[in-house]
């Protein structure tokens, strides 16, 4: 039987005549990576405050390891969730070790040095929180939201404004907290992020769910074309392209040839035949389904909406 830590159901969140969330409902497994995406205005943020117990839903229900979610908040939130906000700062003058003394502090623990020194902070101690880095800023705030070592982490856009090296190292330690067992919870406009990072993904628009599913599932159910880069000795596919099954466009390149399938099986299968029928060799062979990009451009457009994909 799966291990849900989070059931949502029916959620809604009004702010005046606007229903920011509305009858959101999905379940989130133990230990997952799950990432929810949508446009700007689609209620994710809002979504995720309600989880967190920042806000109070107007409609529906929330289990948190199957406790209802309800106007006590605090018994949970202090010791079971890590949250890292879209947008926080720390007062100016505050240094990376008064920081971690007072948020440390604040839930009756020793300080957590040795975060710091996994986060890269340990040379920046008595550096002031003005005079961080950006990437610096982000490391600190999620070194801060998980010192107490939380069932769940929310993050939101915790790579927003960060270099690429910044980037990577946050996401190498946020497959760390998720090997050790943490649930992460993960809003983000970054779609090659997601796609790298979710065991599932949950799409919003317009404060209602459009798609659910894996990153694969999700990329697998589009009307978006399969590209199939192909390679042979003789290239003879490059004057029989069209001639394959299900290719809606091709092109050639070099020495490779670059089909548009539809229908990445039957493509497949006659593109070898093809091979063996003009006695060529087969090189090399790549396939690439659409991008989770693509997907969601595709599904927020409204030209391919579904409301699940269930593995």
């Amino acid at each position: 039987m799966t291990d849900y830590i989070i059931r949502v159901k029916n959620l809604e969140k009004n702010y005046g005549i606007t229903k920011a969330v509305d009858g959101v409902s999905f379940n989130i497994e133990r230990g997952k990576l799950v990432s929810i995406l949508g446009p700007n205005g689609a209620g994710k943020t809002t979504s995720l405050e309600c989880m967190e117990g920042i806000l109070r839903a107007d409609g529906g229900s929330i289990e948190i390891n199957g406790e209802p979610l309800g106007r006590s908040r605090r018994g949970w939130t202090d010791g079971r969730v890590g949250i890292q906000l879209q947008s926080s700062a720390l007062p100016s003058n505050l240094t990376v070790d008064e920081a971690m003394r007072l948020f440390c502090g604040y839930r009756g623990i020793p300080a957590r040095t040795d975060l710091l020194v996994r986060f890269g902070l340990h040379e920046k101690l008595k550096t002031q929180y003005c005079n961080l880095s950006t990437g610096q800023k982000r490391r600190l705030s999620l070194a801060l939201a998980i010192i107490h070592n939380p069932e769940i982490l929310f993050l939101d856009e915790p790579t927003a404004g960060l270099d690429v090296q910044s980037r990577l190292e946050l996401h190498k330690i946020i497959g760390e907290l998720k090997a050790g067992g943490t649930t992460v919870i993960l809003a983000t406009h970054d779609m090659a992020e997601a796609e790298s990072l979710s065991d599932r993904i949950i799409i919003l628009l317009h404060g209602r769910v459009a798609a659910e599913g894996s990153p694969v599932e999700i990329t697998a159910t589009g009307s978006s074309l399969s590209r199939i880069t192909v390679q042979t000795e003789k290239q003879t596919i490059a004057g029989l392209s069209m001639q394959i099954p299900e290719v809606e466009s091709f092109h050639h390149n070099d020495d490779y040839s670059v089909l548009f399938s539809r229908d990445i099986e039957k493509t497949i299968s006659a593109l070898l035949k093809t091979i063996k029928r003009e006695d060529d060799r087969l090189i090399d062979l790549r396939i690439e389904r659409p991008s989770l990009e693509e997907r969601f451009v595709e599904i927020t457009n409204g030209s391919g909406q579904i409301k699940e994909v269930v593995s």
